[in-house]
């Protein structure tokens, strides 16, 4: 029995992702879709007919990743925004205040017993106290820089990992290991991950999309929203939201007189006779599938994806909620938009990135937290405070999971005087929207801010919690490469159930 999302396989009634990999090593493999349209002994018909029956619902006992039955278990979120902060985002100017960064501000950094102190990039400096004051907000009480006065209202409805902790102190295996699990690239991303488990909700725009910051991509370039060992099908769809033509080439030029409504429909058709054929002459060549499913989505996209880029429809107060037509809110606030508009037409993941690789224009504040964190939370706080009020006055929240990230936080110590060096030791992720308990806490750091001590969460935890609340088990959904049963959390992650409902 097949539907869209998932295939039921015989071995011990398991399951694999929507992209025809097993999801347990003691599987049989998977047949090409070729080579299983053929042996199909009712054909075309009855695959169409189990479709329809899948997505209206008569087929109930088999669970329906894109109607919140879940892959492993009942899913409490059908889709996924992250906004990820580049640079690592410093969590004692931001949200975890320590009296003691206050009190001895400016004296040396001593945290006793005779530890040894170091930095990544520089030489430990003195005691850095927050610049920006750091206040209480909500019922739930969490501290919040004044420097995100909008966030700061929705606090009530976020969960705060406040111990969270990496492996690295360096930007280009941090960001791989938040995004992909690993320390090292080739390997599938999140994004892609949830593509591979739950499929599309839609035929006619891309399951995981990214939106990259306007003034580039992070550290790592594509390699963060990549698909590792997975079909290349579900990596992530790059759109420069902040050019004229989002995605090039999507219509024909206005001077390409010869290309009429027939010729393209001729065209098509001539493609997919040669498509075909060639399938038939390689039909072990995964990049030719994930080449042709391409091209079949391009095609649809040229009617879907103008009307979803076109935001002249969005009404002024919403316009306004977002930012889009202030400068310093622009960008972040038109592609939290377009995030929105996206989810609500079926894409299943959507990454917004703040902040470009290179020494500045992200959150990587060596030189001075003064001057070089305000812009940054200028240019994200109001936007994705809209985006969180946004999805809860249209009811998307109840269902749609919105995650804050960055690759690991800033030292409580100076640097250079006034800026942070990097620190895998202790950095703060929230989020906020379907399953997530609100105005809740997990985990506390040191007095310092300096080491995560109390209910660490790793970035495994931190994933395996996610695919949680989107019905996946993060020890079942694997795929044999190399030898090895593969997932996004390695051999390690344990689901933080402090922060679900």
């Amino acid at each position: 029995m097949s539907n869209r999302g998932s295939i039921r396989h015989g071995v011990e009634s398991s399951w694999v992702g929507a992209g025809g990999l097993p999801t347990s090593a003691n599987q049989a493999v998977i047949p090409s879709r070729r080579g299983f349209l053929q042996t199909a002994a009712t054909g075309l018909g009855s695959l169409a007919l189990l479709d329809l029956l899948g997505c209206t619902g008569v087929l109930a006992d088999a669970p329906r990743p894109d109607f919140n039955g879940g892959l492993h278990h009942p899913a409490k979120a059908r889709r996924i925004i992250q906004v990820f902060m580049n640079g690592g985002a410093s969590q004692a100017d931001l949200f975890d205040y320590k009296e003691e960064l206050v009190r001895r501000a400016g004296q040396k950094f001593d945290p006793g017993g005779g530890v040894h102190v170091e930095a990544a990039t520089s030489q430990p400096g003195n005691v850095l106290g927050p610049p920006f004051p750091l206040r209480q907000h909500g019922q739930c009480g969490r501290w919040v820089s004044d420097l995100l006065p909008n966030l700061a209202k929705h606090v009530d409805d976020m969960a705060f990992f406040m111990a969270m902790q990496s492996r690295t102190n360096v930007h280009g295996p941090g960001s791989y290991l938040m995004n992909t699990g690993f320390l090292l690239p080739g390997f599938p991303c999140l994004g892609a991950w949830t593509s591979y488990a739950l499929g599309s909700l839609t035929d006619n725009l891309p399951t995981f999309v990214v939106l990259p910051d306007a003034r580039g991509l992070p550290y790592n370039q594509k390699g963060n929203f990549g698909s590792g060992n997975l079909s290349v099908s579900h990596q992530g769809t790059v759109i420069n939201a902040a050019t004229a033509e989002p995605i090039p080439d999507l219509r024909a030029p206005a001077t390409a007189k010869f290309i009429t409504p027939d010729a393209e429909r001729e065209g098509r058709e001539l493609l997919a006779r040669l498509n075909r054929d060639h399938a038939a002459a390689n039909d072990d060549n995964a990049m030719l599938e994930a080449r042709i499913r391409a091209y079949e989505l391009a095609a649809k996209m040229q009617i879907s994806a103008p009307a979803l880029f076109d935001v002249s429809d969005e009404t002024e107060e919403t316009r306004k909620l977002y930012g889009i037509d202030e400068p310093s809110t622009a960008d972040f606030g038109k592609r939290c938009l377009l995030g929105r508009r996206m989810i609500e037409r079926g894409v299943r993941f959507v990454q917004i990135w703040s902040g470009a690789g290179g020494p500045s224009n992200n959150w990587d504040n060596h030189s001075s937290i003064v001057n070089q964190l305000p812009p940054m939370c200028a240019a994200t706080d109001q936007p994705i405070a809209a985006l969180l009020a946004d999805l809860k006055r249209r009811g998307l929240l109840e269902d749609t999971l919105v995650l804050w990230s960055t690759e690991f936080g800033r030292m409580p110590f100076s640097q250079g005087g006034e800026g942070r060096d990097h620190n895998g030791g202790t950095f703060v992720g929230w989020m906020a929207g379907a399953g997530v308990r609100p105005g809740v806490a997990h985990g506390e750091s040191d007095e310092w801010s300096w080491k995560a001590a109390k209910d660490i969460t790793t970035t495994y935890d931190f994933h395996a919690t996610v695919l949680h609340l989107t019905g996946i088990d993060h020890e079942r959904l694997t795929v044999r490469h190399n030898g090895a049963n593969r997932r996004l959390t390695d051999v390690h992650g344990h689901v933080v159930k402090a922060v679900l409902t």
